[in-house]
């Protein structure tokens, strides 16, 4: 445990509530903070050795504390993440790390220059079913990677202040380029709003990488049922990693194949085999690579660099949604 590190979150809504419990549990929580007094009022009780405070500024004028967890609405993440570490504060801040992939770059040139930790919440990257898939894939379980797609869909919680695209798919954006392992070369974006002029309900996102590998990204907060589904489609296989699921539907491989015979393509079923992972909360093992990550000086997987590239490739799908054309990266 990394109990000579004294975390604060800023932020304690929808999100943040679930920070400050897995900070607490690792038994790192020192202060949280939230300009909501209502939003702020329920945890004096929960976290009772924890201060409490209204302004960000006051986080960063402790000086006993050591790093700060950003749980705010996206537009507010690179503000608060520039002062943060001009504080000379290690920083955990919820996707995206900005909205603005140069931006990125400069908190991350800036993160380097004063030698302090910035670490992305990408969390599936941290979902132990996905790195059992990203393992499967490396092993060469389903061959030569084909195409993938991924659906976030639920009904709501719907946002005014960003789109589906920027709220729901950092994820699914991360985790194809973690599959993948290189940003595509084009990307193209629909996209309609239906609640909130000018803010998009529903997006789909078409991905076009060197070497004929394609994907798409289907999100929407007007759907009728939870649907977190990442399909990857291999030469020889399939894995499913279905995150609404529960058990062993979770993550399965499909030995499926397609083969020739003669002039007529023939469609090789094969039994679902489910796949082992670790049964451990995504969210604390994501909270406890922080940790470790400030104690031992290392890199997270979801380092800025990591989020400028997933940034890269939601500003050009953006781009293309404005423009109806497609986006070069």
């Amino acid at each position: 445990m990394n109990n000579t590190l004294r975390v604060a979150v800023i932020g304690t809504g929808y999100w943040g509530k679930n920070l400050l419990r897995n900070f607490s549990e690792l038994g790192v929580l020192a202060a949280y903070c939230d300009g909501n007094d209502a939003m702020r009022a329920p945890f004096a009780e929960l976290y009772p050795n924890a201060a409490a405070y209204s302004d960000a500024k006051q986080v960063f004028e402790n000086s006993d504390i050591d790093a700060v967890v950003i749980a705010t609405p996206a537009v507010t993440h690179g503000a608060l993440t520039r002062r943060a570490l001009e504080a000379g504060r290690h920083v955990f801040v919820e996707k995206p790390l900005c909205l603005d992939p140069d931006e990125a770059e400069e908190l991350g040139r800036l993160a380097d220059q004063v030698q302090r930790t910035l670490m992305v919440g990408h969390l599936l990257l941290y979902h132990p079913a996905f790195q059992a898939l990203q393992a499967a894939v490396a092993d060469g379980r389903v061959g030569t990677l084909q195409y993938l797609y991924s659906n976030r869909a639920s009904f709501g919680k719907i946002r005014t202040e960003e789109n589906a695209l920027w709220s729901f798919a950092p994820h699914d954006v991360s985790m194809i380029l973690g599959l993948v392992g290189r940003l595509p070369k084009e990307a193209l974006g629909v996209a309609a709003n239906y609640v909130t002029d000018g803010v998009s309900d529903v997006t789909v996102s078409h991905l076009f990488f060197d070497g004929g590998i394609q994907a798409h990204i289907f999100v929407s907060w007007l759907h009728p049922y939870k649907d977190h589904r990442l399909v990857v489609v291999g030469d020889q296989g399939m894995v499913v990693f279905n995150d609404s699921a529960a058990g062993d539907d979770k993550l399965i491989l499909y030995p499926h194949t397609a083969t020739w015979e003669g002039d007529v393509p023939i469609a090789n079923k094969a039994q679902g085999v489910p796949l082992e992972f670790a049964a451990s909360e995504p969210l604390r093992v994501e909270c406890q690579h922080f940790l470790d990550c400030v104690a031992q000086g290392n890199r997270p997987t979801s380092d800025w660099q990591e989020a400028e590239r997933v940034l890269r490739v939601l500003r050009s799908c953006e781009e293309s949604i404005q423009s109806g054309a497609r986006v070069t990266l």
